[in-house]
């Protein structure tokens, strides 16, 4: 216990010592949301993969989806790490830097605002944004504090305030810059402890090989291959339709999510864009990758203890926690600020997005017509720690699964987001009335799917509202009314602008 509670210490100090350090950068609104727009690859990499996998994927996803699909949920990491990391770079990276800055955006919904010249755009998007970030930060703290009631048999209420505060000091602190340095901190720690969990979960089963053999002798009890030995340890496990919805969710989603985009407005320069698009990658590739492949081994732990005593249901939450208990202190004190580091960084970019996005696009200018640079800060500090006040109250008392909180949120603002966005990089004839439309398609079939339930998984439905986006907004936008072709044409303009780069990164025009 001595040892778990030290490296906890240490982990809550170098995160409050990194608030401290960054407080110069918050002295403009651009210093405070986007780090001056000045940020390295490594720190912008590691942002982006920090923020992206949290305790929803390493305690939620991995245990629901590691029991249900077996070891084929690895492919929901390689998905994450191909679709969610380098094509995310690759296809966004570098236009969204450029346009975004083109524009004067600081968040996604200010980005609507400006590439459409619609207020009333900007500001629905703004309240999607914090109505839907709310359900994903209450699954970021569930998922933690079931680790630390099973680590120190802490209640979880104090898990919940405690990790709300921690975050709260940093990020109102230090702002972009301070949550950028300690998801790299965090990043670090993430890499370290899910190689040593997989190694030390592997090694109490007899080895992989033994692991594998053993996990081959379960029958599949998914009615597709009801009975079938072998199912789970099989290439595309026993169920591949629903686990390709979990990969297009997980995976596809970033592209829509504001919290992440918002990574790629602060970076500084192509060079570093190019450099963390490979260190993004790898980052995915270990973390989300490794916390599947462990989950892919939850049957092996069939125990009482992950049922739920009334209903006799698996309770998917249980399952990480539960092969982690027999671990030896030191490594559990590791999986805890592993875990730690993982939500942290999250929850930390979820607030810093949900504030910033009140106040620069539903407040200013339109409830507070005159906001001056300090008092904008103020407001997005204040606003920090209402969105986590709430959140903590929604985390008491969660009302479904962590995967299915963090499906509805996924779903409403990928479904919403991810279309209008990715379109109006490239294509200049998108309209408003196709954005309407995305928005209007992306939250009706999350929200009715709520209530009605006409797709079964809330996983398969937030998937189901990204792709109708992908279709709606083009469709729509061809048969409504066109914007002003000289002021698409000036936005576009951004990509046109000559630039001096050396041979070694480009040749020129003919040359062989």
């Amino acid at each position: 216990m001595g040892i778990k509670i030290a490296l906890l210490i240490l982990f809550f100090a170098v995160m409050v010592g990194v608030g401290i350090y960054s407080r110069r950068h918050v002295t403009t609104v651009d210093g405070f949301v986007l780090g001056s727009r000045s940020v390295g690859p490594w720190l912008t990499a590691f942002a982006y993969g920090t923020s992206y996998f949290s305790a929803v994927v390493f305690v939620g996803y991995a245990g629901q989806f590691g029991w249900k699909y077996g070891l084929a949920s690895t492919w929901i990491g390689i998905g994450n790490a191909v679709l969610g990391s380098l094509l995310a770079w690759v296809v966004l990276g570098r236009r969204t830097k450029v346009m975004t800055q083109h524009l004067g955006s600081k968040t996604m919904p200010d980005f609507f605002g400006e590439r459409y010249g619609s207020k009333a755009l900007k500001i629905t998007a703004s309240v999607i944004v914090f109505v839907f970030l709310i359900p994903y930060t209450a699954s970021v703290y569930n998922g933690l504090s079931r680790l630390f009631e099973m680590a120190f048999d802490i209640p979880y209420t104090w898990c919940v305030i405690g990790m709300a505060v921690f975050t709260a000091v940093y990020v109102i602190l230090g702002g972009y810059m301070a949550t950028a340095i300690n998801d790299f901190i965090q990043g670090i720690i993430m890499l370290i402890g899910i190689v040593a969990v997989i190694a030390a979960v592997l090694y109490g089963q007899g080895g992989f090989m033994n692991a594998v053999y053993e996990m081959a002798q379960i029958p599949s009890d998914v009615a597709v291959t009801q009975g079938q030995p072998g199912a789970f340890t099989s290439f595309f496990g026993p169920d591949p339709a629903n686990l390709l919805g979990v990969v297009i969710l997980t995976s596809l989603g970033t592209w829509g999510l504001p919290q992440m985009i918002g990574k790629f407005y602060a970076i500084r320069d192509e060079k570093s864009i190019n450099t963390g698009t490979v260190i993004s990658t790898l980052f995915a590739v270990v973390v989300s990758g490794g916390c599947y492949f462990l989950g892919g081994f939850g049957r092996l732990f069939d125990d009482p203890a992950i049922y739920d005593a009334s209903t006799g249901a698996v309770v998917y939450d249980s399952i990480i926690p539960h092969m982690l208990s027999a671990l030896p202190d030191i490594l559990i004190g590791i999986v805890v600020v592993l875990v730690l580091s993982a939500s942290m960084s999250t929850l930390s970019s979820l607030v810093l997005t949900s504030s910033s996005t009140m106040t620069l696009d539903l407040l200013k200018g339109n409830i507070l017509k005159k906001m001056s640079e300090k008092k904008q800060i103020v407001t997005m500090q204040l606003l920090i720690v209402f969105f986590i006040v709430v959140s903590v109250v929604i985390a008491l008392d969660p009302p479904t699964f962590i995967a299915q909180l963090m499906g509805i949120s996924w779903g409403a603002l990928a479904g919403a987001f991810l279309a209008p966005f990715l379109y109006g990089l490239y294509w200049k004839e998108v309209t408003r009335a196709g954005v309407w439309a995305g928005f209007i398609a992306g939250v009706g079939i999350t929200v009715s799917n709520m209530f009605i339930g006409f797709i079964e998984s809330s996983i398969n439905a937030g998937a189901v509202a990204m792709l109708a986006g992908l279709i709606v907004v083009p469709v729509v936008s061809l048969v409504t009314p066109k914007m002003k072709k000289e002021t698409v044409e000036e936005i576009f303009t951004c990509y046109d602008e000559k630039v001096t780069i050396t041979k070694k990164r480009s040749l020129e025009q003919g040359q062989s």
